[in-house]
Parts: structure tokens; C-alpha cells; sequence
């Protein structure tokens, strides 16, 4: 009893985050209808232009809440991005098996019923997602032992289906640990690949996935992001919920906020150029992920710290410019450019902007009452204070001397 009722304040709590819905597929391709969990996020009707990254679980039927939790969690402190998880049932009759288990033995490539479910996916199931569902082009595939190893089969496309590439213990088909680095090596778009294994996976599993893990590691390919993990005192099952946050956060490591690491070793130690920093950033973003999203406040905060600790007031004023057009309404960008005037000792320019900010909306840290009271205190360091004559302690004047003639001084005056 107490087991399932923390599963259900754990559903209760993931649906909070996400909106659930099953649907039957009905496949041309495998002859017949196949279940679907759709995982939808929670602004995905509050938004309705929005696009997210896709994620395919294979083992749909107990990867599903293992990678929800991760990424209800990640969201929620904006680590990790909004992603639409579909996940697929293969729990009927050991379908997991038939699936993907049906590997030639000569050629080591997939046969029968498995070509069928290569094809399912491939030629039905992504583009009927792409089709009703707002994806964008960034797409992940995750699988556990058997289905770990015949997702590897995606990227021997000279145009692999999917950009990244989560392989949870992979019980690898003959030659795959010498197939897949050569694949990797020769790749002409960028590819993220986590690999996992543990202690507690069979031996001869281990050396393969291993084999697999030195060759990979050997290649020298820009294009291709890889890490490898393997878990002491894990077993075959627990490696799961051990591997699924590190491949997520490697996979979206670029689109995380700036972090007090980022921020130390690549931002505040640059020279110039903070401004074009953010600005990258959240180019990557849009072009690895599609993710069109707001420049985070927090991350312009971070960007004007550099700023500030560097003096290079000027910039200040391209940031505002971020600061308008992400929040328009917002006194963010009246912020900036009043900061950039006070730095730069032109306080009645500062005052203006402090009080253009005044009237517009709060954002974050930033009150009306916090821009007034800066252009007041800044009011009094430019204010001409009248002079009153006659006041007890105010210096007199100093009397005009009449000026000296040149007219010579005669004897009769003198008398």
C-alpha cells in the first residue's frame, strides 16, 4: 500500500508538469495498432506557437517515468528545456524482442519483424508526430539493453533520423563495437551520444561496451558530442535512473542558464564582447535545439556583472537593446542604459532613464520604488542650490576697489 501510493503522488506530482494522453496507432508498417503515451508539457497549450524538441522512448512501458521525472524536474528550475516524450508499449508477448531483437546473424543487420519496426518509426511514427504534434527538427532516441543496441541502426543513415542518441546498457549485436565509432567518425552533422554500462551488467556486455567506448573516444570529429559513464555498485536496471539525468544534461548543456562556472572561466575572464556572448548563446539554442525562447533575465543580469566588474560601461547599451526586445514593457532596459549613464558620471541622462523605467512594469529584482529612489539620490549631485545673501555664515562679497587713473596728481590738490 505505501509503495503505491508514493507511484501515485509521483504521477500526481509529474502530471503537474506535463499533460498525458495514450494514443493507438494503427501501423501499416507492422500490421497492426501500436500503443502510444504522448507526454505533452505543461505550456504547450498555454502557448500555442511554441515548437519542442521530441523525444522516442523505446521501452516505452518503464522508461517513461524515469525520463518524465527528470525533465518535470530540469524544467522546473529551468535546466533543461520542454521536450515532447512519446513513448512506445512493448510489453505485449515480449514485443521488446521481436521488435528489435530479430538481428541477422551474418549481417548483423536487423531482419523480419525488426525491419518492420525500423520502418514503423522512420516512415510513420516521426512524421506523423511532425505532422500533428509542434516538434521542431531536434530529435532524441532512448533504449534499454536490447532496444539500447538497435537504436544504433538510426545512425547508419547517411542522414541519421535523430541528433542524439541514448544507449542504456547496450546488448550489442556481433561487430556494432567496430561499426559504430567508424559511423561516428565519418558524421557530417552535429550528434550527441551517451553510452552507459555498470558492475552489475553481464561481463562479456561490459568489455563490449567498453571496446565500444575506447574506439569512440579515439575519434576526432567536431561534429560528434559523446560521453561514456560507468556506475560502480549499479546493477543492469538501476544504471537507468543513474544514466538518465547526465545524458539529458549533456544533450542540452548549451541551452542550460548561465551557470557561476560559465560564468568565471568563459564570461567575466573576457575582454570584450559580453553582449555578442549572450547573444551566441541563444543562437546555439535555436540552431541545435529549434528552442525560440526569451533571453533569461537572470542571464542578462550575469552579462551586466561582467560588465560592471570590467568597465566597459559602453556595452551596457547593447544589452539594454536584448533587455527590450525580450521585455519590452519592462523597466529592464530602461535599467541598463540608466546604469551605463551613472557609470559614466552623466547623471542627468541617468535620472531620465531611471524615471522612463519608473513608469513601466517590475521585472525580477527591479521596483518602482528602487528607480525613483536612484533618480532622486543621483537629483541631488547635479541640483544648482540658490544663493541667499545676508544668511548667517555665508561669505560677504568681496568689495570692487576703485580702479586707478592715469591723471597725474597736481600741487594744487595736494593743498
Amino acid at each position: 500500500m505505501k509503495h503505491l501510493l508514493t507511484a501515485l503522488l509521483s504521477l500526481i506530482t509529474i502530471s503537474s508538469f506535463s499533460q498525458i494522453k495514450i494514443e493507438n496507432f494503427n501501423s501499416d508498417k507492422l500490421n497492426e495498432k501500436r500503443e502510444l503515451v504522448i507526454s505533452l508539457p505543461a505550456s504547450y497549450e498555454k502557448n500555442p506557437t511554441k515548437k519542442y524538441p521530441l523525444l522516442i522512448l523505446l521501452d516505452g512501458d518503464y522508461l517513461l517515468n524515469p525520463f518524465l521525472g527528470t525533465l518535470a524536474y530540469g524544467a522546473y528550475w529551468d535546466d533543461l528545456p520542454e521536450v515532447i516524450i512519446v513513448a512506445i508499449s512493448q510489453n505485449k508477448k515480449n514485443e521488446r524482442v521481436s521488435d528489435c531483437g530479430s538481428i541477422n546473424e551474418t549481417t548483423a543487420m536487423p531482419e523480419g519483424k525488426s525491419v518492420a519496426f525500423y520502418d514503423f518509426i522512420a516512415l510513420e511514427l516521426v512524421p506523423y508526430l511532425q505532422h500533428d504534434y509542434r516538434t521542431t527538427d531536434f530529435r532524441i532516441i532512448a533504449g534499454h539493453d536490447t532496444t539500447a543496441a538497435f537504436l544504433n541502426y538510426f545512425l547508419y543513415n547517411d542522414k541519421p533520423l535523430f541528433n542524439a542518441y541514448i544507449s542504456l546498457s547496450p546488448e550489442l549485436p556481433l561487430g556494432m563495437e567496430e561499426q559504430i565509432p567508424e559511423i561516428l567518425s565519418t558524421l557530417k552533422q552535429p550528434i550527441f551520444y551517451y553510452l552507459s554500462t555498470a558492475d552489475g551488467d553481464v561481463k562479456n556486455m561490459q568489455e563490449r561496451i567498453q571496446q565500444l567506448d575506447h574506439k569512440t573516444k579515439e575519434i576526432k570529429n567536431p561534429d560528434l558530442n559523446y560521453k561514456f559513464e560507468s556506475f560502480k555498485d549499479a546493477s543492469h536496471f538501476s544504471l537507468v535512473l543513474h544514466s538518465i539525468p547526465s545524458a539529458l544534461y549533456q544533450i542540452f548543456a548549451a541551452a542550460q542558464p548561465i551557470s557561476t562556472i560559465e560564468y568565471d572561466t568563459k564570461i567575466v575572464t573576457l575582454k570584450e564582447g559580453y553582449v555578442d556572448y549572450l547573444k551566441k548563446k541563444y543562437d546555439i539554442i535555436e540552431n541545435s535545439f529549434g528552442i525560440k525562447s526569451p533571453v533569461r533575465i537572470n542571464d542578462i543580469k550575469a552579462i551586466e556583472a561582467a560588465i560592471l566588474q570590467n568597465k566597459d560601461f559602453n556595452e551596457l547599451d547593447a544589452l539594454a537593446i536584448i533587455a527590450d526586445k525580450n521585455y519590452p514593457k519592462s523597466m529592464l532596459g530602461d535599467y541598463e542604459l540608466a546604469t551605463m549613464f551613472e557609470q559614466k558620471g552623466d547623471n542627468p541622462r541617468a535620472v531620465r532613464y531611471y524615471m522612463s523605467g519608473f513608469n513601466k512594469e517590475e521585472i525580477a529584482d527591479l521596483t518602482k520604488d528602487m528607480m525613483f529612489a536612484k533618480a532622486e539620490e543621483l537629483k541631488k549631485t547635479f541640483a544648482k542650490k540658490p544663493k541667499i545673501k545676508g544668511k548667517v555664515g555665508q561669505e560677504a562679497e568681496p568689495k570692487q576697489e576703485t580702479p586707478a587713473t592715469d591723471i597725474p596728481v597736481t600741487e594744487e590738490k595736494k593743498q
